[in-house]
């Protein structure tokens, strides 16, 4: 550390890059969401993946929001969830590209197919071969995903102690009922 520094510089560095304690991360975390601060759903609304060769477009507004805590969806998502958007199947229209698929046992029946782009790996969209009449798209692949407004946590049967959920939102261990 240089010997001119001042004790206020580290609060001016945390204040200049967005860095927070852990104690106000965590308060946050807290918080509810508040209506306001999520953008209004414009249909169709579209995405795509990281480098460009897949492009999807959606003509209906979501049936549900949720992130899925379960493993197939840490390990495909590289992180604690994955975070979808429910939507009518028939919505749901590939515009350019075509993904490749990663099929996976599913506890409701079937396989779980996880489509991603066959170029970057960048996840869009699983299909459960038992629910043929929705497409669960990854949140991340929206074109403008400021709108998302998770509603529900899934699969919390396989959370990590360290992942931390919004404790006013719904939970269900697995899947919610119909």
């Amino acid at each position: 550390m240089n010997a001119n520094a001042t004790s206020s510089e580290p609060q001016n560095l945390r204040r200049e890059h967005n860095i927070v304690s852990q104690e106000e991360w965590i308060a946050a975390r807290e918080e509810p969401l508040k209506k306001e601060s999520v953008s209004k759903i414009t249909t169709p609304f579209s995405g795509g993946c990281a480098c460009g060769a897949i492009r999807y477009e959606c003509a209906a507004e979501p049936v549900m929001m949720l992130n899925c805590h379960c493993r197939d969806c840490q390990r495909s998502s590289g992180g604690p969830f994955s975070s979808f958007v429910i939507v009518p199947a028939a919505a749901f229209k590939l515009r350019q590209g075509a993904l490749r698929f990663h099929a996976s046992p599913s506890e409701m029946g079937g396989q779980t197919n996880r489509g991603f782009c066959s170029e970057c790996g960048s996840p869009i969209q699983s299909k459960p071969d038992a629910v043929p009449d929705i497409v669960a798209i990854r949140t991340a692949s929206l074109d403008d995903p400021s709108w998302f407004n998770l509603q529900m946590d899934v699969w919390t049967s396989d959370v990590h102690p360290w992942d931390q959920m919004n404790p006013t939102l719904p939970k269900f261990e697995k899947y919610p009922s119909s």
